[in-house]
């Protein structure tokens, strides 16, 4: 109990607030707590992989985006230090391939890109054989904890509910690998390139269409604007014309094929026909210019441009090139320390192996070759470093014409 006052007075309110802080922070720490929230993704990750589907552009941006992450493929090596280094680097390499671990990565690395999202099923968590990935919609809500029951911030996720028509089940943290990448905020969900070619936005109540909606209102009217002015519509001015005539000049129009047709009037009134063409004045192509690079913005790689616009030279080309290195790097790591920490030293410990001693790592692209120089091998020919048909083995791929040494013939006698 806080002494009282000794002229009687009864603490103020900011005085009490300021001893039960001061309490706690002697001796409180944040600690997770038992209440729970859940977090469903801004855009459902269905539909952004159903622009990765059906619009080229995003596509060919994703695709290459991947492929640049991860299609070079990747490699292992050990700490050589470690005792048993040969025997964990095996048993990585060869649980490696028996999950097809770069096939994965590469259909993971499209899906992470485009909807920053991926997620993959452990099998057996407890005894790690075999890894799967979910379909990118089987994850309904990522349910999480706070720090504090009293402080509303995001601790650690504590289960990945499933849709129900994926069973609808919880799964535990261990048993899921949720690859994201590009988180804003406290969301548990990442963003990829292509969210923000669906979001609207609005400003002063003023809500602007999605980027997506736009290219395809385009696209959607282009087709029409052809067949409309390549057949135009025509007005036929039919003056004292009878009721039959006319019914006869409105049925013809309606039933004309797309590419238009000409109509002819042998009555004895007479006839004027006017093709309806396009103001030659209107001039639309700055604004779908404006749209359109607006879109290959939201795509995150020059490369489809340099495909689909002509003038680009070669500096261009590499200029673009080290634009798009910026932007994969970083993914690049992520990826390899998330196998490393989530597959890599989990598979070691259950074999029975130390993760941090053995330090087994994913190395993108092939192992460095050492370059061979011919003046180093006859060195070391002359030298008896090498025997003289491993001399004759290596000149060969050098190029050299090399013949084996004709024996002589045996003389009769």
């Amino acid at each position: 109990m806080s002494k009282p006052d000794p002229h009687g007075k009864k603490p103020s309110l900011w005085s009490r607030l300021r001893k039960a802080i001061t309490r706690r922070e002697a001796f409180g720490y944040a600690y997770p707590g038992s209440k729970t929230f859940s977090e469903t993704a801004l855009i459902p990750l269905a539909d952004v992989m159903q622009l990765y589907e059906r619009d080229p552009t995003c596509k060919a941006s994703v695709d290459l985006l991947a492929a640049a992450t991860v299609g070079m493929g990747f490699y292992t090596t050990v700490n050589e230090e470690y005792e048993k280094a040969e025997e964990a680097k095996e048993v990585v390499d060869k649980f490696n391939e028996d999950v097809n671990l770069d096939g994965l990565l590469n259909d993971m690395a499209r899906v992470l890109i485009a909807c920053g999202n991926d997620f993959w099923l452990k099998i057996t968590p407890e005894n790690l054989k075999e890894l799967h990935r979910l379909p990118i919609d089987a994850v309904e809500k990522i349910e999480r904890s706070y720090v504090q029951e009293d402080f509303k911030v995001p601790y650690k996720v504590e289960s990945y509910k499933l849709k129900n028509a994926y069973g609808g089940e919880s799964l535990k943290p261990e048993a899921i690998i949720h690859w994201r990448i590009n988180c804003v905020g406290q969301s548990a969900f990442g963003i990829g390139i292509l969210q923000v070619l669906l979001h609207t936005l609005t400003v002063n109540s003023d809500k602007r269409p999605s980027y997506a909606w736009m290219k395809s209102k385009l696209e959607k009217v282009m087709p029409k604007i052809f067949e409309k002015y390549a057949g135009p519509d025509v007005l036929a001015h039919l003056p004292n014309a009878s009721e039959e005539t006319i019914r006869k000049f409105e049925k013809a129009i309606k039933e004309r094929p797309e590419e238009g047709s000409w109509l002819f009037y042998t009555g004895k009134q007479e006839a004027n026909v006017f093709p309806v063409t396009i103001d030659p004045r209107s001039r639309f192509e700055y604004y779908i210019d404006h749209i359109i690079n607006q879109f290959y913005l939201g795509c995150e790689t020059p490369l489809p441009r340099l495909f689909s616009t002509p003038g680009f030279t070669e500096a261009s080309a590499n200029a673009a090139l080290d634009l798009q290195d910026m932007l994969i790097k970083p993914i690049q790591r992520y990826i390899k320390r998330q196998v490393e920490r989530d597959i890599f030293d989990t598979v070691l410990a259950q074999a029975g192996f130390d993760p941090t001693k053995a330090q087994v790592r994913l190395n993108w692209g092939s192992p460095e070759v050492p370059e061979v120089v011919m003046a180093d091998m006859l060195k070391a020919a002359e030298l008896g470093l090498i025997r003289p048909e491993e001399f004759r083995k290596n000149a060969a791929k050098f190029g050299w014409e090399l013949w084996e040494q004709e024996t002589q013939p045996k003389t009769q006698a």
